[in-house]
C-alpha cells in the first residue's frame, strides 16, 4: 500500500481507476471467506493460514510484474485477486486460532496478535517508504517481500496448536454449527456491522491515507509513505497497550473510546490544515483504529464450540467494507479529492461506537441465549 502513490503514476490512473483496481483485492477475499469457515474445520488452521500464505506470495509477484515491468492493470489485478484470496482464507485461520490461543491464557490477548499483524505492515510501509526514497522498483521489492511471506509463515503454521486443543472442558471435540446458522444470528450480524466500520476505519488509512497527504498538502510519494508509517505505528501502540485497559475496563467502554478516537483523528488529518497537524490526527486516528477489529473478533469466538462459523460470518461481513470502501473513495476522490473523502471514516466510527454494544463480554451460554433472541 505505501507504493500505491507510485503505481499510480506508473500506470497512469486517476483516483477512481486506482479504487477500482484495489477491488481486485476486496474481490478476492470476498470469494474466500463465506467459506473459509467450513476449510478451517475440515483442514485446520494451520494448514489453511499456511496454503493462504503460498496464494499472497504468487499474488505479490503477479501485483509487482504488472505495476512496473508489464505495465499492465490487468496483470496487476490478478495478483491482486490471488492476494486478496489468499489473506481472506488465512485471516479466519488465524483469528480462529487466536481466539484459542486466548481461552486458554484466560485473559485478552488478541489485540496483541493483531499488533503483530500491525507491526508487519508498519515494517512494509517503512520498506516501501525506505524503496520509494532510494528508487527500488516495484517489481523487486514486491518480488523480495513474496518469499519472506511464503518462508515465513509456512514455518511459523507449523507451531500452531493442535487440532486435538479443540476440546471442551471435559476433553470432549466440540460440535460446531453451520455458517448458514451463523448468518441467522442477530448478535453475530450486528458485531460483523462493527467489524465492517472498524475495518473501514483501518482499511482506508491502508488505501488512501498516503494518496491523500500527497495530494492534499502537496508533499512528496515517500513523504505520504512515511505518514502512513506513522499511522500504522500508532495503530500497533494501540493494540499492544490496549489489552490491559480490556481487562480493566472491558470490552464495550474500550470499543466507544475507539469510535471517539478515530472520528476526531481523522477530522485532524483532513482539516488540520498543515502538515504537522494531519500527523497528529494520523496518530490519533491510529489510536482509534487499533482495537476494533481484534475485539470484534473475540466478541465472535466468546463460544469456542461456534468460533469458526461465527468468525467466518463477521470477517465475511468486515471484508465487504473492502470491496465497498475503495470505489466509493475512488468515486468522491475524483469530485472531492481523496484529503476530504477520508471523512468517510468519521461516519463508519460513529456506527461502530452505536452498534458496539453486541460486542459485550458474554459466556458461551449466554452467547447461545443472545444467538437465539
Amino acid at each position: 500500500m505505501a507504493r500505491i502513490p507510485e503505481v499510480r503514476d506508473l500506470l497512469g490512473l486517476t483516483p477512481g481507476e486506482i479504487g477500482r483496481l484495489l477491488l481486485a483485492m476486496a474481490a478476492g477475499s470476498i470469494l474466500a471467506l463465506p467459506t473459509s469457515g467450513v476449510v478451517v474445520g475440515r483442514i485446520g488452521a494451520a494448514r489453511t493460514v499456511a496454503g493462504g500464505s503460498l496464494l499472497v506470495a504468487l499474488g505479490l509477484t503477479l501485483a509487482g510484474l504488472g505495476s512496473d515491468t508489464l505495465a499492465s492493470a490487468a496483470v496487476a489485478a490478478v495478483g491482486l485477486v490471488f492476494i486478496g484470496y489468499g489473506s481472506g482464507s488465512w485471516d479466519v485461520a488465524m483469528n480462529v486460532e487466536g481466539a484459542a490461543v486466548e481461552r486458554l491464557l484466560g485473559r485478552t490477548i488478541m489485540p496483541r496478535f493483531h499488533a503483530a499483524f500491525s507491526l508487519g505492515t508498519v515494517a512494509g510501509a517503512g520498506l516501501g517508504a525506505g524503496a520509494t526514497a532510494v528508487g527500488i522498483p516495484v517489481v523487486a521489492h514486491l518480488s523480495v517481500i513474496s518469499v519472506s511471506v511464503a518462508v515465513v509463515t509456512v514455518a511459523a503454521a507449523r507451531s500452531f496448536l493442535p487440532r486435538t486443543a479443540e476440546v471442551d472442558d471435559d476433553g470432549e471435540p466440540v460440535p460446531g454449527i453451520s455458517v448458514l446458522t451463523a448468518w441467522r444470528e442477530p448478535r453475530t450480524l450486528l458485531i460483523g456491522l462493527m467489524v465492517l466500520c472498524a475495518a473501514l476505519i483501518e482499511g482506508i488509512a491502508n488505501d488512501w491515507l498516503a494518496l491523500g497527504l500527497v495530494d492534499g498538502y502537496e508533499v512528496s510519494n515517500a513523504v505520504g509513505a512515511v505518514g502512513f508509517a506513522v499511522f500504522l505505528a500508532a495503530m500497533t501502540a494501540g493494540r499492544t497497550v490496549g489489552t490491559q485497559l480490556v481487562d480493566r475496563f472491558g470490552r464495550l467502554p474500550v470499543l466507544r473510546i475507539s469510535a471517539v478516537l478515530a472520528t476526531v483523528g481523522v477530522l485532524l488529518v483532513v482539516f488540520g490544515g498543515s502538515l504537522a497537524v494531519a500527523l497528529i490526527g494520523t496518530v490519533v486516528w491510529g489510536l482509534g483504529a487499533a482495537l476494533g477489529f481484534p475485539l470484534g473478533m473475540s466478541a465472535a469466538s466468546d463460544d469456542p464450540r461456534r468460533a469458526a462459523a461465527r468468525v467466518s460470518v463477521v470477517a465475511s461481513i468486515g471484508y465487504t467494507a473492502f470491496l465497498a470502501g475503495p470505489p466509493i473513495l475512488g468515486w468522491l476522490g475524483d469530485h472531492e479529492g481523496v484529503l476530504n473523502a477520508l471523512l468517510v471514516v468519521a461516519g463508519a466510527a460513529v456506527v461502530a461506537g452505536l452498534v458496539s454494544s453486541a460486542a459485550r463480554e458474554q459466556q458461551p451460554a449466554r452467547v447461545e441465549a443472545a444467538a437465539q433472541d
